[in-house]
């Protein structure tokens, strides 16, 4: 079945600091498919979100050091963390929580006695059994680098089952994922974090996801000094701003994210590190120069001046 004769349409709108837009091939089926999305971000939210007191994360904290039950969603969550984690050799970290408070992100008072130190790799010490979760009593858990993949992963899915779309795509933020057929060609995306910044065409076939983790945003000043969200967890303290932005096309948008993340913390390793785990990927330097990958399709860069209409089936 392909996408072919259908007339697709794109909702758009603001979601977690960031901007949200779903297309669906079949554009009877958007009313319907935002609504299915809608509840996913707010299940997600509810489970995993570390900027609301009643959130099941935050509600569960005090007894996580003696072993505490989650509901099945919050152990998927958890799960795709601590999996990223693993894979990237402890680069994405879910156990930052308590040093991104100190830094002062998203408004919280900060810590003026910050400075640089070794962590522990907390994340080795979390358990998580027959939906038991078991932690470090001063962990925080903050799950941002994967649970926003995660969530448009689930979006796409949760669409592509119930509603007649003929085919979704959804992006939150720099997190992109995509369910059943692909129109002709592939959807097609355009790699660009700010207007400024070089950009590249590329076509996602059926299924495909992908990921830009980027230091130019979510920024913000603590004490005269300039910050990050993206935390090198060997230091606690912001990734070095290597890369202005790393994208990562894989099979899963939580895949593509933890590459995408984990490239920015790794720095002038990153192009190394992404060819030999075979990750098709590009970096964009602080003076906006690109490196790819092998498997990255060439001929993909163009003019940032020209338009180009993000999601175009």
């Amino acid at each position: 079945m392909t996408t072919a004769g259908l007339q697709s349409a794109t909702s758009e709108w603001s979601v977690w600091t960031t901007e949200a837009a779903l297309t669906v091939a079949d554009a009877d089926s958007l009313d319907a498919a935002r609504t299915f999305a809608d509840a996913v971000i707010a299940q997600v939210d509810q489970a995993c979100s570390r900027f609301r007191p009643d959130s099941e994360l935050a509600l569960i904290a005090a007894r996580q050091a003696s072993g505490v039950a989650v509901s099945p969603l919050l152990e998927q969550l958890l799960r795709a963390a601590l999996d990223a984690a693993a894979l990237t050799g402890g680069a994405v970290d879910p156990t930052l929580g308590m040093r991104l408070d100190a830094l002062g992100y998203a408004g919280s008072s900060g810590d003026e006695t910050v400075s640089v130190t070794t962590t522990d790799r907390a994340w080795k010490r979390v358990t998580l059994e027959h939906g038991v979760l078991t932690a470090p009593a001063e962990v925080r858990f903050d799950l941002g680098a994967t649970a926003k993949a995660f969530a448009a992963d689930l979006i796409a899915a949760t669409i592509d089952r119930e509603v007649s779309a003929d085919g979704v795509l959804v992006s939150l933020g720099g997190d992109i994922a995509t369910a059943g057929p692909a129109p002709e060609g592939g959807w097609s995306i355009l790699v660009q974090d700010l207007d400024r910044d070089p950009a590249a065409a590329v076509s996602l076939t059926a299924g495909m996801a992908i990921a830009t983790s980027s230091t130019q945003k979510r920024r913000w000043l603590q004490h005269g000094v300039e910050r990050h969200h993206i935390l090198d967890p060997r230091f606690g303290l912001p990734a070095a701003p290597v890369w202005r932005t790393a994208t990562v096309a894989a099979g899963t948008c939580v895949l593509a994210n933890a590459y995408s993340t984990a490239a920015i913390v790794k720095g002038i390793h990153a192009p190394a590190w992404l060819e030999s785990c075979g990750v098709t990927a590009r970096l964009v330097d602080h003076h906006g120069r690109v490196v790819t990958t092998s498997s990255w399709p060439s001929g993909s860069e163009r003019d940032p001046s020209e338009t180009v209409e993000e999601f175009s089936p």
